[in-house]
């Protein structure tokens, strides 16, 4: 399947953006694999101010996803692994869109523009979690080229998380 990619813009998060994720999240399938059930509004509202820290601090965050009408489609780009287990230091990749965008391209087309972003703020490497069964998050390294290299033990789920990994930029001693 060698199709053309959608046409995609990233921008940095706003504060409406908080209620345009919580609505566009707001779907069993979309959260199947993020706790289940919707999240509350407040927590994309702490989020989404994350983000812009991590825009204004490291160059790159969690971008919200706009289609070619100017819709909100959900967020793709990168930050810190927010977590005390797992590939903690590392930067991870990460996409989450709405219902009514899968299977279009969107999450390879933003997770492409992510990478670019990236090797230019000089990010060596990333890495993807993602859960088992997860097939489309999974999908989605393999167009990125990513290979899996480890899982981790989730500490409330009691099952493994697969770690993709992409090296971004060549290694050289820093």
């Amino acid at each position: 399947m060698n199709r053309a990619l959608p046409v995609v813009r990233l921008r940095v998060p706003t504060d409406e953006d908080a209620v345009a994720w919580h609505r566009v999240f707001d779907d069993p399938d979309v959260m199947e694999f993020h706790g289940g059930k919707s999240a509350d509004l407040s927590v994309y509202e702490e989020l989404t101010a994350r983000q812009r820290r991590h825009d204004a601090e490291l160059g790159f965050c969690l971008w919200t996803m706009v289609d070619e009408l100017g819709q909100v489609m959900g967020f793709t780009g990168a930050q810190p692994w927010p977590r005390e287990w797992g590939p903690t230091g590392e930067i991870e990749i990460g996409w989450r869109l709405g219902r009514d965008f899968w299977g279009k391209g969107y999450a390879t087309a933003a997770a492409q523009m992510t990478l670019e972003r990236l090797r230019a703020a000089g990010v060596p490497s990333v890495v993807a979690m993602v859960r088992p069964g997860n097939e489309r998050s999974i999908a989605v390294t393999r167009r990125l080229g990513m290979e899996l290299a480890e899982t981790f033990l989730h500490p409330l789920l009691q099952e493994d998380a697969l770690c993709f990994r992409l090296q971004l930029q060549s290694s050289h001693t820093r």
